[in-house]
């Protein structure tokens, strides 16, 4: 990256810096995740298998992926009406990038939690 790009990276209309921290607010990367385990899945079933969402996050949240083409939303004319979210093609374009992150945290995790617990230490110590 050029030192341009990194300075366009603080800039608040950069759009890639817009596009990471939607992937860095706290429920979007996990409902790309259940996403990733399901083929196409409801509502109510997400919310299982994030049982700490509220209705209202997680329904904000599957709007914002939406909105930016990572999730496609389909409704079916039923009584009540049925809607099923999935991955569209730019949405599964991410799982490997996904994957990778995933990796690394797991790869990294003891590290990150040994250095938490320290921290966390070191603040009860100083004050």
């Amino acid at each position: 990256m050029t030192r341009t790009g990194l300075v366009d990276a603080f800039d608040p209309r950069c759009p890639i810096r817009n596009i990471l921290a939607r992937f860095s607010e706290k429920w979007g990367l996990l409902v790309i995740y259940v996403l990733t385990l399901n083929e196409k899945i409801r509502f109510s079933e997400i919310r299982k298998e994030i049982p700490d969402i509220s209705a209202r996050m997680l329904s904000a949240t599957l709007n914002t992926l939406v909105a930016d083409g990572l999730v496609d939303r389909r409704k079916f004319n039923t009584v009540p009406p049925t809607v099923e979210y999935s991955l569209s093609p730019i949405g599964r374009s991410f799982i490997p990038y996904f994957e990778a992150m995933v990796g690394w945290a797991k790869d990294n995790a003891e590290v990150i939690m040994e250095h938490r617990r320290n921290a966390a230490h070191d603040i009860m110590v100083t004050q």
